[in-house]
């Protein structure tokens, strides 16, 4: 049966690519000029990793990056031109980071740390400004939902706060538009997904309701495709998620596509150009690890 899906799958548009050199799932991943790149995660015995590999959509191929300076799962990761920016995560001993770094010129270099701990959560540029929505604050043993984004100038390097989205974690966040948009999430486990959609405009300090998903996802990735969304992968009680959903901005309406021919959570979600990649991530609840790399066109 997984295999007549993974066929039918291939068969409506989506494509097999160049698989992930070092299989891993909860990577952070951000779209770096036309390569996808993912960072840390989980590797297949439990331990996190440091590991940055690019893919170049252009040439089909992989590359290795200087590793980040820290191991880290659950991190969150985004770009602008062309530096790497990569916040927050899980340590080894299951504490929050604060730390934050930019990789620039093929260094990675400090970043003033946030000013409280985040994991789990999601990164995005908008314009001259970092934003760190959603996912969770505070140590192993006083675990909160994040209610504030942390906000980095990057013209400054400081750190500010603003009102974050509807609390929740393992969400997707993306930019487009010169808008910040979250996608899904959970409270806690992946029994306790929602389909919650927001949007964010820069300087008015507020969020705005979107249509819902049709259906609920937590562990879940957004990507930036010309004219919308698409939000794909997750975990629940079932198993791994497979739906895809299209949301277009001049309909304001979710439309399903073909399902992810391996279905995953914690997984990279990235658009390039008109392509969203699909990386990385567990093919079954909790630890799991894939080097699965899966194209589409929407």
């Amino acid at each position: 049966m997984a295999l007549v899906l993974v066929a039918l799958a291939l068969l409506a548009g989506w494509r097999s690519e160049a698989p992930l050199p070092a299989p891993r799932s909860e990577v952070a991943a951000a779209r770096l000029g036309s390569s996808v790149v993912v960072v840390g995660g989980y590797t297949a015995d439990g331990s996190s990793s440091s590991r940055v590999d690019a893919y170049s959509t252009a040439t089909g191929t992989w590359r290795r990056l200087p590793d980040l300076p820290v191991v880290a799962n659950h991190a969150m990761a985004a770009a602008a031109g062309e530096r790497l920016y990569v916040v927050g995560g899980y340590a080894p001993d299951g504490s929050r980071r604060r730390d934050a770094f930019v990789l620039d010129s093929g260094r990675w270099r400090r970043l003033p740390s946030m000013p409280s701990s985040r994991a789990a959560g999601g990164a995005a540029v908008v314009g001259a400004r970092l934003y760190v929505a959603g996912g969770v604050s505070g140590s192993p043993d006083a675990r909160r939902l994040a209610r504030f984004m942390l906000v980095l100038d990057l013209r400054t390097r400081r750190w500010t706060t603003v009102p974050g989205p509807a609390p929740r974690e393992h969400l997707g966040v993306v930019a487009s538009t010169g808008k910040l948009y979250t996608a899904g999430g959970r409270a806690y486990g992946y029994d306790t997904n929602v389909a919650t959609v927001e949007s964010f405009t820069p300087g008015t300090g507020r969020w705005h309701g979107l249509p819902p998903l049709p259906s609920p996802r937590g562990g879940t990735g957004l990507a930036a495709v010309p004219g919308g969304l698409v939000s794909a992968g997750g975990e629940e009680p079932a198993g791994a998620i497979a739906s895809v959903y299209r949301y277009a901005f001049a309909t304001r309406r979710w439309t399903r596509l073909p399902d992810l021919p391996t279905p995953r959570h914690g997984l990279a979600v990235v658009g390039v150009g008109s392509r969203v990649y699909v990386v990385a991530g567990g093919p079954t609840p909790g630890l799991s690890v894939s080097g699965a790399n899966e194209s589409f066109a929407p």
